[in-house]
């Protein structure tokens, strides 16, 4: 059976910072991973969504992990058909983007050259982090709208498939056709070819956008599941009510034999609450954990 992590989607979220869940007096940034990493051995890093990642940093945050430990990088925005404005960019790659309004929702094409500059740029500065190997997978979170049934969806997920080869790459679709029963083969054939790990989700079941709780393993490397709570005012509320959710026990209960199922096909398996209210996705993540019985930190 491979090794299921558990974590949280940030340990710098401003909820999190001012729940109380970090020892008093641990102001700085150093000491807050640090202790972060005593507590759980994944993490997942949601800031390289809103802007590119630095280098200095992925060296940073690999000095102030113990081996074995992992961060899951989520992709930049603009890598994955999302709202981007322009002033997210460097500033020498902003007038690609100046008076398109961003990447407005629907639209999912971006000059091939952009994205392979921000690609580059991406990909270099987490060189770090990968080299010291905390790096345990890239993210692509794709949006709403990017549906099985859009051509230009598919096209741009095999272009995403080429130009991160060779790095270790998660999918996670927000739309939920990928994964109904006439997409399910076809999407998780994809996923394996490529070599991209399938994101399980859990979330609320009541909406028509809900994403149905499979549990596809599509790489022996790795399996992913987020856990987004259970709020119903999933994509229309603020980001406080569309993430907050308590996990109670015979919730977390559920997810067990799905993860111990998912370990069963993978080496390595990433459980990431994203309830990220106050303290809601630590405690849910400690409580998971000892549901499992898995290491607190990196063995």
């Amino acid at each position: 059976m491979g090794t299921i992590l558990t974590g949280t989607c940030s340990w710098t979220d401003r909820a999190l910072l001012s729940s109380g869940w970090y020892p008093p007096g641990l102001r700085d940034a150093e000491g807050r991973l640090r202790h972060y990493a005593t507590q759980f051995p994944v993490v997942e890093v949601d800031a390289t969504y809103y802007n590119l990642p630095s280098a200095r940093n992925s060296a940073l945050w690999a000095e102030r992990t113990p081996d074995g430990f992992r961060f899951d990088v989520k992709a930049f925005s603009l890598l994955t058909g999302h709202p981007t404005a322009p002033n997210a960019l460097p500033a020498d790659l902003r007038p690609a983007l100046a008076g398109r309004r961003g990447h407005r929702p629907g639209h999912t094409e971006t000059d091939p050259k952009l994205l392979d500059d921000i690609w580059q740029r991406f990909s270099g500065a987490l060189e770090p982090l990968r080299r010291a190997q905390r790096l345990g997978t890239l993210l692509f979170q794709f949006p709403p709208w990017f549906a099985p049934t859009d051509p230009r969806a598919k096209t741009l997920l095999a272009q995403c498939a080429r130009r991160t080869a060779g790095w270790p790459v998660a999918v996670e679709f927000r739309h939920p056709g990928w994964w109904q029963d006439d997409e399910r083969a076809e999407t998780t054939a994809a996923l394996k070819d490529w070599g991209m790990s399938a994101v399980a989700v859990d979330m609320t079941q009541t909406l028509p956008t809900s994403i149905p709780p499979v549990t596809p393993v599509t790489s022996p490397r790795l399996a992913v599941a987020r856990f987004h709570g259970r709020n119903e005012a999933w994509g229309t509320g603020t980001k406080e009510e569309r993430f907050r959710h308590t996990y109670t026990p015979q919730e977390l209960t559920e997810w067990i034999p799905r993860l111990r199922d998912m370990a069963d096909r993978a080496d390595e398996v990433h459980a990431l609450f994203n309830n990220c209210c106050a303290d809601a996705a630590a405690r849910a993540a400690e409580s998971m954990r000892d549901l499992l019985d898995t290491p607190t930190a990196p063995d």
